[in-house]
């Protein structure tokens, strides 16, 4: 382990001048100096170490991708299939000049990864996105201890408390079989890649009914299918006439097809959203569904203060979402933390 100093922000430091920090922010995302790469770049750059597939997370343009192997895959469907990406396994160490990489589940969605870095006797943990309840479709995410910690923080607020994926699928089947009885179709939003088929697996336990879904979802279906993930049978919307009878089905279709003219294929919905943030009072009117179902796969409140925990990381990072109110909540429980932003800077090179 390293020795560390604490300044009065709650920042406490791994070295003792720029050149020496082991990741750094720049113009084009975070950056490891020694090893010359970045994780989860935000513009393009020659060698891009990629936590999983969404489009915040892996974005176009890079020389060079390195990803988990069941992020592969997703990666060339989201990317093209002509990007030039090295599919590393969990757990396996890789060499960056001197620099020992080694990516390990997030829990996320398929294949995401958390990615550890080593070098000089520091040691540090991305956490990408991350969750820590049961997902049948994601590797279960691991614990990797660490000397600094950089997290997430999408719903790090007290509210945010979920319930397992088991429960959530129950109160779905309860809203689809009401729909049936009155001949409404049941149309489920959701994000189309992690989402949808985590939906599809839970719902598995209550039903071998086929259900439909928007284009957008099946190759990713069909991707998650071929690594062997087990889901409902379904079927594309694209491939069925327009006239087609969906009167007592489910249908699952990312958010933005919602109010879309997709939807005139559908002669009376019921419209449900599957999110976390359906967690908060009026978020389901505000967006306009007629349900909302607490599904995320981030992890809530209290994964995020156990994670950190079981790191044993003395200093902490948040970053995405409510990144001030968990840096702040961890500094009063004696933890060294601070948002990301108050890393160090890494000028951009002229």
């Amino acid at each position: 382990m390293v020795n560390h100093t604490v300044d009065s922000t709650g920042v406490r430091s791994v070295s003792s001048s720029l050149s020496d920090s082991l990741l750094v922010n720049s113009p084009h995302g975070l950056y490891c100096p020694p090893g010359d790469f970045y994780i989860d770049p935000i513009k393009p750059v020659d060698r891009a170490i990629i936590t999983h597939g969404h489009s915040d997370h892996a974005r176009p343009g890079m020389g060079h991708y390195y990803c988990s192997a069941n992020s592969a895959p997703l990666l060339a469907h989201r990317l093209g299939k002509d990007i030039s990406v090295t599919p590393l396994d969990y757990g396996t160490v890789s060499d960056f000049r001197g620099v020992r990489v080694s990516l390990h589940p997030a829990g996320h969605i398929r294949g995401s990864a958390q990615v550890r870095v080593e070098h000089d006797h520091q040691c540090w943990v991305v956490t990408g996105d991350f969750k820590r309840c049961a997902d049948p479709t994601a590797e279960p995410f691991e614990v990797v201890e660490c000397d600094v910690l950089i997290t997430e923080a999408t719903f790090a607020v007290p509210i945010y408390r979920w319930r397992s994926g088991e429960a959530v699928a129950a109160e779905i089947m309860d809203w689809w079989r009401g729909n049936q009885a009155t001949g409404t179709t049941s149309l489920l939003f959701c994000y189309s890649l992690g989402k949808a088929q985590r939906l599809l697996a839970e719902l598995g336990r209550y039903t071998q009914k086929t259900v439909y879904a928007h284009g957008a979802v099946m190759p990713l279906y069909r991707i998650y299918q071929q690594q062997g993930v087990t889901m409902l049978s379904t079927e594309s919307t694209v491939d069925l006439p327009r006239d087609h009878d969906y009167s007592d089905a489910l249908v699952l279709a990312p958010p933005s097809a919602h109010r879309s003219s997709w939807m005139k294929r559908f002669k009376r919905v019921s419209t449900g959203f599957a999110s976390g943030w359906m967690q908060v009072r009026g978020a389901r009117r505000r967006r306009g569904y007629h349900r909302g179902f607490v599904l995320s796969d981030h992890a809530d409140w209290p994964g995020l203060i156990h994670t950190v925990r079981q790191t044993g990381a003395r200093q902490v990072y948040t970053t995405h979402g409510h990144n001030e109110v968990l840096a702040r909540y961890l500094r009063e429980q004696d933890i060294a933390a601070a948002p990301l932003s108050a890393l160090h800077q890494q000028p951009a090179s002229d």
